[in-house]
């Protein structure tokens, strides 16, 4: 579908339509779980114009008294084999170090934080009074679904995410914008500037997560469909693409997870670096436990024609 229905702009306030076509999903350049490139199509579709944000997220636990998983402890069976300090409602969230790390062990810069959630993004003291406009993050997948499906929408498949992101750039081109992170200097994307995790430049002007609309829109109009926060999708993450070590999937306690129930998420975030996580482009994807939280993932969601 090449044109959105006539009563496009009435049936998704706050979304753009985005075009269908076909393009070259995945890249045979970079990592290898992007590996081969390959044609597709998706239908036309509504996405959101940015993530979800605090403000939104808010509204939606205001009328259904929804509780995230980060709110509620693991239950019996998963506690079991968690350590003690683990046992608890709590979410992952970034620290930066103090200097250089080996880059091997995640664990130096996650840190498993009881009582952060998307209600406290930094833990128990933390509050996003002010951060309305910021990305909801510490949401599981099933938090992003619940969210999608009270609002009557969906979340993107794999596909359809990494069509929107390229905004209908040419299929050799690595960023929407162009062929390279920065303009003049400038960066493009709210991603780490510096040497990660230890030291952050913040030349994008943001130490940290940006507001939702920052920074220009791709030709969709679409905001921050790279870095800022990594995006949920309904993709299953296929074992014979497993990459042998993932820069961003992180299991509870901060170290890596089994290799099983995992999502595609897409986009990077604000903690992706040349030194280290080079997957701030539409092709790159990593997999994610559905039921991982962390200061790093949000989501946005799409609407599909009836019929």
């Amino acid at each position: 579908m090449a044109t959105p229905p006539e009563n496009a702009e009435s049936a998704a306030p706050g979304m753009v339509w985005v075009p269908g076509g076909s393009f070259v999903m995945g890249s045979n350049a970079h990592y290898p779980e992007e590996r081969p490139a390959h044609p597709r199509r998706v239908d036309g579709f509504w996405m959101d114009r940015t993530a979800v944000t605090n403000a939104e997220f808010a509204r939606f636990v205001a009328e259904t008294g929804y509780v995230t998983t980060a709110e509620l402890p693991p239950d019996a069976a998963e506690a079991a084999a968690l350590a003690p300090a683990l046992r608890h409602a709590g979410s992952l969230v970034f620290h930066k170090t103090d200097g250089p790390v080996p880059l091997d062990d995640v664990a130096q810069w996650w840190r498993f934080v009881p009582g952060a959630s998307w209600r406290h993004p930094r833990g128990p003291g933390s509050d996003i009074a002010g951060d309305g406009a910021l990305p909801v993050v510490h949401v599981s997948a099933g938090d992003a679904l619940a969210y999608a499906h009270w609002a009557g929408k969906d979340l993107p498949d794999e596909a359809e995410w990494e069509y929107a992101a390229r905004g209908g750039c040419p299929d050799d081109q690595i960023w929407s914008w162009g062929h390279h992170l920065t303009d003049d200097g400038r960066p493009m994307a709210n991603t780490w500037q510096g040497e990660f995790p230890w030291q952050d430049l913040a030349l994008d002007g943001y130490a940290g997560i940006a507001p939702a609309d920052s920074f220009a829109p791709n030709g969709y109009g679409l905001y921050n469909m790279i870095g800022n926060v990594w995006e949920w999708t309904t993709g299953r993450f296929r074992s014979d693409h497993m990459a042998q070590k993932s820069c961003c999937s992180v299991g509870r306690d901060g170290t890596d997870g089994p290799a099983t129930e995992r999502l595609v998420i897409k986009g990077g975030s604000h903690l992706c670096a040349p030194n280290y996580c080079r997957r701030y482009r539409p092709a790159a994807r990593t997999p994610q436990q559905a039921t991982a939280t962390t200061n790093h993932i949000g989501f946005r969601c799409i609407r599909r024609p009836a019929g």
